[in-house]
Formats: structure tokens, sequence, C-alpha cells
């Protein structure tokens, strides 16, 4: 099916192909551009529909649970009724309900609206990434999936600073209505530009197997979000955990044991394919570092606004949009090992350096290092994802695709509730540390010190104590974050450097121009 798709874009011209690649980047950024801008603006959402903070963070977590538990399903529909169809119907629904999100009336209602939105959205990257593959040539497709990866680097580039634009000047509305247009006008060019895939309407869709994705991917990935909130130990933490392993296993058990399975686990089979999802895996568990630390020293240390911050990480975004499809063009000519080396190397070294963050660290010198990292993700994230779904068939590419993002949706997920338990446990450790070390004549000085400034201030005693001693007990909490936020991001340099190894397995030469033309030749007879 896909080679046929392949052959008929081709003698269409390279410029159809690239027109439907670029259908297929608007309706992803239109995606991925919505999520990073509610992201920045949930503290003020909290008090603009008079909410709390653990009811207002159901706003991602009910849009993550239900994008990851459609991811599984989309390969099977897709099948049965056409990636083009499925894509555009996600699509349509996507911008549907942005304007149902837009005009909630309750933290409630928005919850509701973007657990919908999650269902549609869920099924546009894997569908699109699929797609990718049946109409681009193979000798092209690092170019074609560094310029698809674009999209998932300039919305998050673009995100926070929009969306802290949105929320101070205009209103909360905006955050969903301005990926509307986006969205319409992806649509359109889906509709015109791609063409349809090869159906197959006697498929029968694995209800089972649906049942128990979702259950057991939703079940772990809500243990993932809530764990710290709740608790590690808690009952309803340990319960999520139980019915995820016992769902997953019988997943794995009902999949393994069908012919049209909802996700074609035998895939796994493929070495480089399963080594491929596993060191993209660690990749993102590495680059989830960034994503979440940044923001929480940016604007909880050094006291940037959601705006402020956006801008300072802009540069690390477009840096790695800038690279991906630099280095999609370089894997297609050298291979994967000389440029995902490069690229892990600059990773790990730079995260490490990050460990070395201080509450008055210069903003160019964060600059610098953040940037010099996006270079580093930009070379080796969409090529360590290419070389996996390179060695998976052509026909069977459409089952990978949603296997590979589930799989890396989890992952993500750990390691977002990992760094969390890393971040808050140092702190702690570094809290008690710093007391520790406070010997009582530097704090009596201190506090001496604090209380005068009140006392000048016409402060009664009593209460300027209290003050002088809130400021100090605030000094050594600011202090403890900063090395806590060190040293998290030293445990997310780890995962990066034991990736670089998997290389040598993943590393084959690609073939010279004379090869793929009689490989062609032989494709065409």
């Amino acid at each position: 099916m896909a080679e046929a798709v392949a052959q008929q874009e081709e003698k269409s011209g390279s410029g159809g192909m690239w027109l439907s690649l670029l259908a297929i980047l608007s309706g992803t950024f239109v995606a991925i551009l919505n999520n990073s801008l509610i992201n920045v603006a949930l503290p003020s959402m909290v008090n603009i529909f008079g909410s709390t903070t653990d009811t207002m963070q159901w706003v991602l977590t009910g849009y993550m649970l239900a994008n990851a538990v459609m991811i599984p399903m989309s390969g099977s529909l897709s099948a049965k009724f056409g990636s083009k169809r499925i894509f555009i119907l996600s699509l349509a629904s996507f911008t549907l309900s942005s304007v149902l999100c837009a005009l909630a009336w309750s933290d409630t209602s928005l919850i509701a609206f973007r657990v919908i939105q999650g269902v549609s959205g869920g099924m546009i990257m894997p569908i699109g990434m699929s797609m990718i593959y049946m109409i681009v040539p193979r000798e092209k497709i690092g170019m074609a999936l560094g310029i698809f990866g674009i999209a998932s680097m300039t919305a998050p580039a673009l995100g926070p600073t929009l969306g802290g634009y949105l929320i101070e000047f205009l209103s909360w509305q905006f955050l969903f209505l301005v990926g509307v247009p986006f969205g319409i006008f992806a649509v359109l060019m889906s509709s015109i530009l791609l063409k349809e895939t090869p159906k197959k309407p006697e498929l029968s869709f694995d209800y089972l197997g649906a049942f128990l994705a979702v259950v057991g991917f939703g079940s772990l990935l809500l243990a993932f979000s809530k764990g710290q909130a709740e608790g590690w130990d808690s009952f309803f933490i340990v319960s999520l955990f139980f019915v995820a392993i016992m769902s997953l296993a019988l997943f794995v058990w009902v999949e393994l044991g069908k012919e049209q399975p909802l996700l074609d686990l035998r895939l796994l089979k493929i070495p480089v394919f399963s080594l491929s999802i596993l060191t993209s895996g660690f990749v993102m568990m590495g680059m989830m570092g960034g994503i979440f630390l940044m923001p929480i020293f940016l604007q909880n240390v050094q006291g940037l606004t959601a705006m402020e911050s956006g801008i300072l990480l802009m540069p690390q975004s477009i840096a790695m949009a800038i690279m991906m499809p630099i280095s999609g063009k370089l894997m297609d000519k050298y291979g994967i090992g000389p440029i995902g080396l490069v690229g892990l190397v600059t990773m790990s070294v730079t995260t490490f350096e990050l460990h070395n963050l201080a509450a008055d660290s210069m903003h160019e010198w964060i600059d610098m290092i953040l940037t010099i990292r996006g270079i580093g993700i930009g070379l080796c994230m969409m090529t360590l994802s290419t070389v996996g779904m390179n060695a998976v068939p052509r026909q069977n590419v459409g089952d990978a695709s949603p296997l590979s993002n589930v799989l890396r949706q989890v992952m993500s997920s750990f390691a977002i509730a990992l760094l969390t338990v890393c971040m808050q446990t140092r702190q702690t450790f570094h809290m008690s540390s710093i007391a520790e070390n406070l010997n009582s004549d530097m704090a009596t000085q201190l506090l001496t010190g604090l209380g005068g400034m009140y006392a000048q201030a016409g402060v009664d005693t009593a209460y300027g104590t209290a003050g002088a001693t809130s400021i100090l007990y605030g000094m050594m909490a600011k202090e403890a974050l900063v090395r806590g936020i060190g040293d998290t991001f030293l445990i997310s340099a780890i995962p990066i450097v034991i990736s670089i190894p998997f290389l040598y397995f993943l590393h084959k030469k690609p073939k010279p121009p004379a090869d793929q033309a009689s490989e062609k030749q032989k494709t065409a007879a």
C-alpha cells in the first residue's frame, strides 16, 4: 500500500510531494502550538475561573490522557478508513474543540472540552508521520522528517512567548482562538493536496485491544502525572499502577494473538526499530529536563514573567528547528553514526553544564548553553526516529508510527515524574544541609541586620523579627531550589550519555546512489 502511494507521489513530481508534506506540517503545527500556549497560562487561569491549581492541572492532564489513549488506535482507523480521511477529520475536530474551549464557562467545562480536543489531537502526529513515510522515497526521508520536525520545535518556541502575551494583554479565550485560522488552513490544505491511501474496509476493529489500551496507558500516565501530588505510596497511585500493569500485560497477550491487532507489537522484533525507540526515548527523557526545569528556574528563582522566560528560551527552539532539516539531509548522506554522535555528545555536555546554574547566572550564558544544546537536540532527535522507521517495511509504517509514538509518550511522562521527584528530594536535602552549615553566629548576624532594616522602617520589634526570619528562610529555600535544579540537570544528562553506545548498533552507512537507482529499477520492474 505505502509503496504504491510513494510511487504515485514520485510520478506526480517532487513538487507535489513537498506540497503534501507542507499540508501535514501545518496540521502538526496546530496541535503542538495549542498545547504550548496553555502550559504557560495555567496559573492565570486558576484566578480567572476561581479554581484551584489541582483542578486546573486537569486542563493539561485530561488532554494528555485523551491524547495518549488515542495514539494506539490511529493505525487501525487509518488502515480501515484511509489516512487522509482520518487526518482531516482529526484536524477538523481539533479546530472545532478549540472554539468550544474558548466558549467554556467554568473550569469543569474547559476540562471536558480539552479532553475532546485530546481525543482528536492524539491521532494527528502519528498519522502525519506515517503518511510522510508513504509519500516520500526512502532516500529523501531524512530531509522530509527534518522539515516535519520544524513543527514540533517551532511551536514550542512560539508558544510560551505568545501565550504570555495573549494572557497578559488580551484574554484567555485567545489562547484557543489563535489556532483556529491555522486549523482551518490545515484542513483546506490537506483536503486539496493530500492523496487518499488505499483502504481496508474489511479490517475488523480490535475493541478488546482498544479497551485494554485505554485502561492500561491511561492509568499509567495518570499515575505518573499525579504521583508526586498524591504520594507515590498512596492507595490511589498504587492502585493505578496495579491496574496499568495488569491491563498492559493482558493487552500484550491479546495483541500477540490477533492477526489484525490494534498495535502490532511484533514490529518490536525488528532490532533497529526497537533500539531506535529506546534510544530516542532516552533522549526525550534528557530533553524533558530542559523543558521542565528551565521555566521553573527562570520564573521561581530569577523572577522572570512567563513571557520573558519564553523569549529567553526561544533561541534554543529556533536552533532545534533550523538543525532538524539539516540533520535529515546529512543523515541521508552520511548515516546516523556521525550525525547522532555529534548531537548526543553536544546535548550531554550542555545538559551537564546546566548543573552549574546559580541564582545570579547571566542570561547571556544561559542562552548560549541552551542554544548549543538546541543544536545538539536538532541533530539527533528526529534522526534517531528516522533510522528506526527506515528499518520497518513500507507496508507496516502505519502500524509502526503509533507504536513508536505511544512508547515515547510513556517515557516522556515517566521522565517528568522522575525529574519532579529528583528535584524535590534534592531540594529538601540541600535545605537541611544549608540549615546545618549555617552556624548560629552567622544566622544571628543576618537576623540582626534584617531586623535593623525593619526597625529603621518603624516596624514593631516582634513583627521585624518575624519578617527577618521569613526573609532568611526564603533565601535558604531559594538557594536549595537552585541546587536541587542543578542536581536534576545532572541526573537528566545520564540517559543521554547511556544512549551514545547504542549508535554503534543503529549505524548503517547509506547506500550509494548507484545502489539506490538499481533498487528503484527493481521496484519499477
